[in-house]
């Protein structure tokens, strides 16, 4: 079951409901298992129009973000557990053709947040505003860095990052659209 309290897990909810998708909420009080191993539970499980099948984890992100000496920061932060990469994998895997594990960044913006007009997945929720992005976890594999040994934690390089994501209607739509990030070359991905 979907935390209640997690307001980005609701976001993005919301958002493939308004799409038209199926979305199926996962239990995550307790590790799941496949065959004989303990893996991460995704958050949700959609089906969307057009036989899209998407095995989801999302990762809430908060911008402007901060830097390490605390002041606020555009950092479009894309960093994640190495288990979240290997789970999401490996529950596509076993729930059959056609699943795709998707990461789906959802970045909660301040409300008078500026970005470039026609910048598509930006959904008003609940009194706040949000940036829907994605990439599929394979991709998502095949790039990762280590971000933190200590935390098991993994992230993409910026060019990376700007390459791969894509807005999350790319996904619920399972069609080809070129990168619509709104990154700026001034703006850095961590």
């Amino acid at each position: 079951m979907m935390k209640s309290d997690n307001h980005y897990e609701a976001a993005f909810d919301a958002f493939a409901r308004r799409y038209g998708a199926a979305v199926v909420p996962v239990v995550e009080a307790r590790r799941s298992y496949l065959d004989a191993a303990a893996v991460k539970s995704p958050d949700f499980l959609v089906l969307a129009p057009g036989g899209v099948k998407l095995v989801v984890d999302v990762k809430g992100r908060k911008l402007p973000g901060t830097s390490k000496n605390g002041q606020p920061r555009i950092v479009w932060h894309n960093w994640c557990e190495r288990d979240s990469v290997v789970s999401l994998g490996q529950w596509a895997g076993q729930l059959g053709e056609g699943f795709r594990g998707v990461l789906a960044f959802v970045y909660d913006l301040p409300l008078l947040a500026q970005l470039p007009p026609g910048t598509p997945d930006l959904f008003a929720f609940r009194g706040r505003l949000y940036l829907l992005r994605g990439v599929a976890v394979n991709d998502y594999r095949a790039h990762m860095r280590t971000r933190s040994p200590r935390w098991r934690t993994v992230h993409l390089r910026t060019d990376d990052f700007r390459e791969l994501v894509r807005p999350i209607s790319h996904f619920l739509a399972g069609e080809p659209s070129p990168t619509a990030s709104p990154l700026t070359a001034n703006e850095t991905v961590s």
